[in-house]
């Protein structure tokens, strides 16, 4: 009798569990059923002039709730469009997520919409968080039709699951805040946009050229200039310097003062010469109006969102456009260096991967294409090229190649269709690769390596290898990278560099390295650093990030959408 009563009870208990869940999800909606069919058949479904685009999550999830209304909740609706007006901060357009649309529909003065709008209107904020979670997630727009040799590695996740939890927890708003990418330089700079925006609005005056003013000129331009200067924070506000209306002082005419530390302040942080003298570069800098700051800064914004969450806790990062590198170590950075990378039209890839090996005293195996554009012409201007910096060449490849006499070439005969030979620089002080390189085999065919032209690292400028990146001072690199990781130590190295011959170490553990491209930052100074768009990535970029995406969905990932 007791079984008896207990197996009803557990009867009871089963069928109470399923009524719960039946009630929450009690009726499907056919109004949304239908929507979501014909989405599914690819046809377009448009909302009070807003085209449903996260056609793939959206399907998801409803079927995962019975195609049942999930935005019943004010408080819910009112948080998603807290965070669709604030989302400008992050660089990105409040209208590509329904903003026109939903502020509609939640006027205060409009009417309840009737029944067989109400599966719009649910739809509708439901797209408007989908699109918008996966544009913090993974940007949005798709880098490989901005650049195609650029690779990242995005973060993805169940978007319909998100949403879900968001919903049933009441953290709408919250949720999407915790998509953005959570590194510190990405915060900093978003921060940074903030506050710049105050400039919003305020005229800017343009400098035409004129001439080169000098510590203890004077020149009426100066006023603006000095203004200008202190609204980008580069000038500290003296206690008499309270306005400019007229620009005829003539102590605001005068280059004196702290005027002459700002200058140089200024210039280093756009990557000039910090010099002090204000010509031509210099007052193209201060005529970067605002704006084009906020839009120069949203194009980096969108960059951080196409990496992972996180780099690693030690890896090694180079920053092409800032022409830099650094290595971090235990969240630490304990190294930073000049680098040289790409000319603009052998331009150095954007990607990660890892660090595997280094090779001290390597040769260098010409790659093609410089074999032939590079390598040909000077070997026909000058018969002793390859003896002079010391290339042995070779018929063939692979291990089938022969070595042969280059004196037996006639090299004024070759073309690039026919070249049947192999150029490889030997180990030595004329090794384009210097003393060492380090190694992360990719589909680029790029790495770092030594040189041994240590004298061009004092350019400005610093796009002049073929794809590569040279590094300043490899062998503290080198030191960093073995350290711990392998059985040498710094005397490994030093018998290392006096061999004539290749020497391999593999790390024990392989670190990662990121080759990125960053045009705007904000520093641990909480200065924001502005650099020269050197591969003019820039414009398409912002064009694209300022694009309807609702008629260019091609550049939007929507990997989950």
């Amino acid at each position: 009798m007791q079984r008896a009563t207990s197996r009803v009870g557990r009867q009871c208990y089963r069928l109470i569990a399923m009524l719960l869940v039946f009630t929450q999800y009690a009726y499907s909606d056919d109004s949304i059923i239908n929507r979501i069919e014909v989405l599914q058949a690819g046809h377009p479904v448009t909302v009070h002039g807003a085209p449903l685009l996260a056609q793939t999550a959206l399907a998801q999830f409803y079927e995962a709730r019975n195609y049942t209304a999930a935005w019943t909740s004010r408080a819910t609706q009112d948080q998603l469009i807290r965070a669709i007006n604030e989302v400008a901060d992050e660089g990105l357009n409040p209208a590509d997520y329904h903003q026109k649309a939903l502020l509609a529909i939640t006027r205060p003065s409009l009417e309840a919409p009737q029944p067989e709008l109400q599966a719009d209107v649910d739809m509708v904020f439901s797209d408007a968080f989908l699109v918008l979670a996966s544009h913090l997630l993974e940007g949005k727009v798709n880098p490989q039709t901005i650049q195609a040799e650029w690779t990242t590695n995005r973060r993805q996740r169940e978007l319909h699951t998100i949403l879900e939890n968001a919903l049933q927890s009441g953290t709408v708003y919250q949720t999407l805040q915790s998509l953005k990418p959570p590194a510190p330089a990405y915060q900093r700079l978003a921060s940074y946009r903030r506050q710049l925006s105050s400039l919003l609005g305020r005229p800017w005056p343009l400098h035409k050229p004129g001439p080169t003013i000098r510590p203890g000129d004077s020149d009426p331009r100066l006023a603006t200039i000095r203004e200008q200067l202190i609204l980008l924070g580069d000038l500290p506000i003296a206690d008499n310097d309270t306005h400019y209306e007229s620009g005829e002082d003539a102590d605001h005419q005068l280059y004196t003062g702290n005027l002459i530390r700002a200058v140089p302040a200024f210039q280093a942080r756009h990557g000039l010469d910090p010099d002090g003298i204000i010509g031509r570069k210099t007052l193209a800098a201060l005529n970067l109006m605002p704006i084009e700051r906020i839009r120069q800064i949203d194009a980096n914004l969108e960059r951080w969102r196409w990496l992972p969450d996180t780099l690693g806790d030690t890896y090694v990062l180079v920053n092409i456009a800032g022409f830099d590198m650094v290595m971090v170590e235990n969240g630490q950075e304990v190294l930073h260096q000049r680098v040289i990378v790409g000319g603009p039209f052998r331009q150095t890839p954007v990607f990660s991967d890892r660090i595997r090996y280094l090779v001290f005293n390597p040769t260098w195996t010409v790659p093609r294409t410089l074999m032939i554009q590079d390598q040909l012409p000077k070997i026909q201007r000058d018969p002793s090229y390859l003896e002079r910096l010391n290339f042995k060449v070779y018929r063939g490849w692979g291990a089938n190649r022969e070595e042969i006499d280059p004196s037996e070439v006639d090299w004024g005969a070759l073309t690039a269709d026919n070249f049947p030979y192999q150029l490889v620089q030997q180990p030595g002080p004329t090794n384009s690769l210097g003393q060492i390189k380090f190694m992360f085999p990719n589909e680029h065919a790029v790495y770092l390596h030594d040189t041994p032209g240590q004298y061009q690292f004092s350019r400005l400028n610093r796009t002049i290898s073929s794809g590569c990146i040279r590094v300043e001072r490899p062998f503290e690199l080198a030191e960093k990278l073995l350290n711990g990781n392998s059985d040498w130590n710094s005397d490994n190295i030093t018998q290392a560099r006096q061999l004539k011959e290749p020497v391999n170490v593999v790390l024990k553990k392989p670190v990662p390295v990121h080759l990125q491209y960053w045009t705007a930052w904000v520093d641990k100074s909480g200065r924001l650093q502005i650099r020269h768009d050197i591969y003019n990535r820039d414009r398409r970029l912002i064009d694209a990030l300022r694009s309807d995406s609702q008629g260019n969905l091609q550049l939007t990932p929507r990997s989950q959408l």
